[in-house]
């Protein structure tokens, strides 16, 4: 019998397969089309202290191979959060992490305090690519922005593990990961969407109504598997710390080349909406592929790369 269980950052996930922010609802919706149990976890869409309607449409298009996104952030805020969607938690038999985004350090030390004092989040991962802070940077995009951020949010997170999710659009993804490491993150999330623009050529218009947007999808997989193998070689293995590897992963191939690289765990989000029992699928695939490889436990198989 091939162990699919994950340890990450001290957390027991069923399995390797994680339901990535923004892209399976608050926490209850999945579990309409498929059992939560056979995800490692689900994260939640990104909650802010405030509620925001995000951008008009269009905010979702179709690209080739992908998908361009600039949702802005849309959720019902912190405190309707708290009272009307986490309870729902308590009957989803899957670990639950709390995705955090926010405008400003104080925006995320306040909904940080809050999932660190609720229960059933016994995880969170700070969404640090929003670009409406308010000098305009993007915390995952600047070293010392993300020094000073996760020092202030760390210290409130008494009994949550931290998880980063860390930006793509930079020079040197393995000194973001080591700034995030620095900063006593427990795990890591790679990648965040690519920065990308579509324009309509009749209208003359940009397809989205933001301008540009986040590309996710196939396109970006490649990126993303060697974003991850980059910092697992350089810091993550080192430190001991985990990575959850995220970016175009459609099939039970792209996740197990994520293992490979260095990833413990495996989010899914694009595929998703093409098919929401994707990720029963891979984990299937994922299985078998572990027995193939002569292992009983897919822990041997993470960073095995030649």
């Amino acid at each position: 019998m091939v162990d699919m269980k994950v340890n990450l950052a001290g957390l027991e996930l069923n399995s390797p397969i994680i339901a990535a922010a923004g892209t399976s609802g608050y926490i209850a919706e999945l579990a309409d089309v498929l059992d939560p149990s056979k995800l490692g976890a689900i994260v939640t869409k990104s909650i802010t202290a405030q509620p925001r309607e995000g951008h008009p449409p269009w905010r979702i298009i179709e690209v080739p191979r992908g998908m361009l996104n600039a949702i802005g952030l849309a959720n019902v805020g912190l405190d309707v959060f708290i009272s009307e969607k986490l309870p729902a938690a308590a009957d989803i038999n899957t670990t639950i992490i709390g995705s955090i985004a926010g405008s400003s350090i104080d925006d995320y030390v306040k909904v940080a305090t809050a999932f660190d004092e609720a229960e059933h989040l016994p995880a969170v991962e700070l969404n640090v690519s929003c670009p409406n802070t308010g000098d305009g940077r993007q915390f995952g995009e600047h070293p010392d922005a993300l020094r000073d951020l996760l020092a202030e949010v760390r210290p409130v997170l008494s009994k949550t593990k931290m998880i980063v999710k860390l930006s793509p659009n930079v020079n040197d993804i393995a000194k973001m990961a080591e700034v995030a490491i620095q900063g006593k993150a427990d795990a890591l999330t790679l990648i965040n969407t690519v920065a990308a623009m579509a324009i309509d050529v009749e209208s003359r218009k940009p397809r989205l109504s933001n301008g540009a947007g986040g590309l996710s999808g196939p396109a970006i997989h490649p990126i993303a598997v060697r974003m991850v193998s980059e910092v697992y070689r350089s810091v993550a293995k080192d430190a001991q710390v985990p990575i959850i590897g995220l970016g175009g992963v459609m099939n039970w191939e792209d996740a197990a080349e994520f293992i490979l690289a260095g990833a413990s765990a495996v989010g899914m989000g694009t595929a998703m909406f093409v098919d929401p029992k994707s990720p029963i699928k891979v984990l299937k695939g994922l299985t078998e592929w572990v027995n193939r490889q002569g292992c009983s436990s897919i822990t041997e198989l993470v960073g095995q790369v030649k």
